[in-house]
């Protein structure tokens, strides 16, 4: 087993926002958008057989 990739950062950005469709009515929409990240991470596991763990960088 050999290491293909190491990187940090935001894999998705995630947004939520409160839309008020009508008067009284509320939902929420929710948006999420791969980043350079994720794209880099996809070309360099496409195919392959790996293992991929996650650490939370964030206390």
């Amino acid at each position: 087993m050999r290491q293909i990739f190491t990187k940090e950062g935001v894999f998705v950005e995630y947004n939520e926002k409160a839309v008020e469709i009508r008067e009284g009515d509320k939902i929420v929409h929710k948006k999420e958008s791969p980043t350079k990240l994720w794209w880099e991470l996809k070309e360099v596991v496409k195919g392959k057989k790996v293992k991929i763990v996650v650490y939370d960088l964030e206390d």
